[in-house]
């Protein structure tokens, strides 16, 4: 609305300059020419351009206030309490099951000592039945198809009597193998599990904590532009009042002409019937210092203002000097 008034006015303006130039025989390019290259007009530019600058610095203002306060509202207090109590229970979940993988993992050097005990066991059990077996065998093979003694009969009852036991024990290693490699699997599995619940819990912290940080640094970068288009609107602004304070929109002074400085000739009229020759009136000489103090301004053109003055006094003055005409005669 503000610059349709300013160019509104400024067409008004030009349209006063048009009607003037045509009053004092001016060339209306040349009035026009004069009224947008005077300083008056230039001010007038510039006030415009000042105006413009400062909407925009206002509407970026507004738009900068509107992400703030969305800004803020994304990062209530209220909300950033819900983030830091969903912080708080997954912390404690983190510490209850990374404490308890701790513990648990502290037992798994003593179990798999346990279980290579074991082993060892096993593997010197497993030994001793393979070696009573191959005994028995060799002393079989040994007796052919001869009746074996009485010694070689109880030396034979006594070897597989020994293998059986052997059988036994080594049937109870392994099987105490076997219990000690399932509890140290499920140590193993039960440490497992706790980590990655810990890691688990430790994400959803991380993630937390991420949006938290996400949401006061778009808070704080929100008020860093709000900031910055305050500033630049309050330039704006200082500009345009600037721009349209009286002290800038007065137009300077013309400069005064030199006393040496010849006023412009008219054209000469009819000749004094007294004389014979051309006598210039007082109303015809004051219109051509007029016209010569106009000339010796030093402005390149005159403001359409002046040139409406300039018109109305030359009519005025040519109207006596008509006057005057028919008086003498």
């Amino acid at each position: 609305m503000n610059d349709i008034l300013a160019r509104s006015a400024r067409r008004a303006t030009v349209g006063i300059a048009l009607s003037a130039a045509l009053v004092a025989g001016i060339a209306p390019a040349t009035a026009i020419a004069a009224e947008t290259s005077s300083p008056t007009g230039a001010v007038a530019l510039q006030a415009e351009d000042a105006a413009t600058a400062k909407e925009k610095a206002y509407a970026a203002m507004q738009e900068a206030l509107k992400n703030l306060e969305a800004a803020k509202v994304a990062a209530s207090p209220e909300k950033l309490a819900a983030i830091d109590d969903d912080i708080a229970a997954f912390q404690e979940i983190y510490d209850m099951v990374a404490a308890e993988a701790a513990k648990r993992r502290e037992r798994l050097p003593a179990m798999q000592a346990n279980v290579d005990a074991a082993q060892a066991k096993y593997d010197e059990a497993h030994s001793r039945t393979s070696g009573l077996q191959a005994e028995l065998d060799k002393a079989l093979e040994a007796l052919g198809n001869e009746e074996p003694s009485t010694a070689t009969k109880e030396h034979i009852k006594q070897l597989r009597r020994e293998i059986m036991s052997a059988e036994r024990r080594e049937k109870s290693c392994e099987d105490d193998l076997h219990s000690y490699r399932r509890r140290l699997e499920s140590q193993e599995r039960q440490v497992q599990d706790s980590e990655s619940e810990a890691e688990e819990a430790k994400a959803h912290i991380d993630e937390d904590i991420a949006k938290r940080d996400a949401l006061l640094g778009d808070l704080e970068k929100a008020q860093a532009a709000y900031d910055d288009a305050c500033k630049a609107y309050e330039e704006a602004k200082a500009a345009a009042d600037k721009s349209t304070s009286p002290e800038i929109t007065k137009p300077a002074d013309t400069t005064k002409p030199s006393s040496s400085a010849q006023p412009a000739e008219t054209a000469q009229p009819a000749s004094s019937p007294a004389t014979g020759k051309y006598a210039p009136s007082s109303s015809t000489k004051q219109a051509d210092t007029t016209a010569g103090k106009l000339a010796n301004t030093g402005d390149a053109a005159p403001s359409a203002i002046t040139l409406a003055g300039i018109a109305a006094a030359g009519f005025g003055i040519a109207t006596a000097g008509v006057r005057r005409i028919k008086n003498s005669k």
